[in-house]
């Protein structure tokens, strides 16, 4: 971890939290910025979310649209949703996952979801 292989001075650990609280902070901005979708009753509804979970978008084709069953619209809106979080918590994986691996492991970071 550290050259030399002798233990580490503490300017040193300092540059180096401080390089990964930049690398951390850069991913979460980039996770913010980067939209992915999840869909469900095979396209009829599709919700875009942000990678951080952020939902922006929900497209609703009219034939989804039945005023005598809203609930099945319902639960197809839910499952879009659903289907777009899980796609911005796989994304979230890839993005922060080693930078907590980085740090001694996902469950040290306080606030992430791992």
């Amino acid at each position: 971890m550290f050259p030399g292989g002798g233990q580490p001075n503490m300017q040193q650990l300092l540059q180096q939290a401080q390089k990964m609280q930049q690398d951390l902070a850069r991913a979460q901005e980039e996770l913010a910025n980067t939209e992915v979708e999840g869909q469900a009753g095979g396209g009829l509804v599709r919700a875009t979310v942000t990678g951080s979970g952020e939902l922006r978008a929900l497209v609703i084709d009219p034939k989804a649209v039945d005023p005598e069953d809203t609930e099945t619209l319902a639960d197809l809106v839910v499952a879009a949703v659903k289907a777009a979080n899980d796609n911005a918590q796989q994304l979230q994986s890839e993005k922060l996952g080693p930078l907590a691996d980085g740090l001694g492991g996902g469950s040290g970071i306080p606030g992430l979801p791992f």
